[in-house]
């Protein structure tokens, strides 16, 4: 069966962002594979990205024995989860049913109580799960409860597509860490900024809309203080839907500055991450300018990089460069990554590359310093 979203996914959606139940049912008799109904609760918790944290964006789909299926997404922190917004969307109906999740339900009181306590108390008698969830709190515990209770669960279905969409929530669980997405707009021939240090805009109003979704869904923006000194940039969102994320500043900020108030760290980035990791922040973006991206880059910090590449050329070697500072010294030491995708976004050109196994030792490659990002001159 083929799931579309027509005017009743739009009404969906808004009201999952509401926190509101929602019941969407299938025609009686009809039978969904787990994989399809798995990817349906994967767009559930994509409607949810970046109204969840510190907690994972989870999507839930309930399919009683009639075929009826009822969505669920997570509420914002301390609301329901998405398990209890589709059982509760499913109510009676729930008894005997398959119970599709994206992540390992929860087994340790938090903010809210349980999941597979609701999920035993509802009579769900299958349960498909699409990865377990590195929490030591519950860490493959949710699964083990609900076989207690004599459930049959089945594991792995779309994991990969899941892991994926948690990849900020799974990193920050296994490592104390967030996420680190280094964001660049660039010319093609790779200067962010004119010689008279004017950077705005490069890039068209789509590519800024796009780089706006991608702020709103991370928890903090990083900046160096030459960028805030330059561009005094206020580092909220605009142009979409979104909460504004955590402003810190790799040096001092200016009093007055737009940014403020904001976290300004001096010192060893990889102390910055865990003190961010320690305050449950899943992703980090660093949106330079050039000296502060060369610092995370060098150090071995960034695990996603999106550039944005407009149809200009600088045309010479004075304008800002992406990275300040000596880069490697032979094609042996040059980094190198992974594409992930390359998507034209008005007329500029949106990619990403995920950070691959080091090729050289990062203190050979590049001989500057790594923790040193506070004397940036410009954007």
């Amino acid at each position: 069966m083929t799931v579309r979203m027509g005017a009743r996914g739009v009404a969906t959606m808004s009201a999952r962002l509401r926190g509101v139940p929602i019941v969407v049912a299938s025609p009686e008799g009809t039978t969904v594979d787990d994989a399809t109904t798995m990817e349906r609760a994967i767009r559930s918790a994509a409607t949810v990205r970046g109204s969840t944290s510190p907690n994972p964006w989870v999507g839930a789909v309930v399919t009683a024995v009639d075929g009826s299926m009822f969505d669920g997404a997570t509420s914002p922190p301390g609301g329901p989860h998405a398990e209890i917004i589709a059982l509760t969307a499913a109510g009676e109906r729930a008894a005997g049913g398959t119970l599709t999740v994206t992540l390992e339900p929860c087994v340790h009181h938090g903010r809210t109580l349980p999941c597979t306590g609701a999920i035993v108390a509802a009579g769900i008698g299958r349960v498909v799960v699409a990865i377990e969830d590195p929490d030591p709190r519950v860490a493959g515990r949710g699964i083990a409860a609900l076989r207690a209770a004599g459930l049959d669960v089945s594991v792995g279905t779309r994991s990969g597509d899941v892991r994926e969409q948690l990849t900020a929530y799974l990193t920050h669980r296994r490592t104390g860490r967030p996420f680190v997405v280094l964001k660049l707009a660039a010319t093609l021939d790779g200067r962010i900024a004119a010689p008279d240090g004017t950077s705005r805009w490069i890039t068209g109003p789509e590519a800024r809309t796009d780089s706006h979704r991608l702020r709103a869904e991370s928890d903090a923006v990083v900046v160096g203080a030459g960028t805030v000194r330059a561009d005094d940039p206020a580092l909220t969102v605009r142009h979409v839907d979104g909460r504004d994320p955590l402003r810190v500043v790799v040096g001092r900020a200016p009093a007055g500055a737009r940014v403020r108030p904001c976290i300004e760290h001096e010192g060893d980035l990889g102390e910055l991450l865990d003190q961010l990791g320690r305050r449950g922040i899943l992703q980090v973006l660093v949106e330079g300018g050039a000296t502060v991206a060369s610092a995370f880059h060098r150090a071995r910090l960034v695990d996603r990089y999106v550039l944005y590449l407009a149809p200009a050329l600088s045309g010479g070697e004075d304008g800002s460069p992406m990275f300040r500072g000596p880069g490697c010294t032979t094609l042996a030491s040059m980094w190198r990554g992974r594409f992930r995708s390359v998507t034209p976004v008005g007329d500029d050109l949106r990619i990403e590359l995920d950070a691959g196994s080091a090729t050289a030792d990062p203190k050979e490659a590049c001989s500057a310093s790594v923790t040193s990002a506070t004397d940036e001159g410009q954007p």
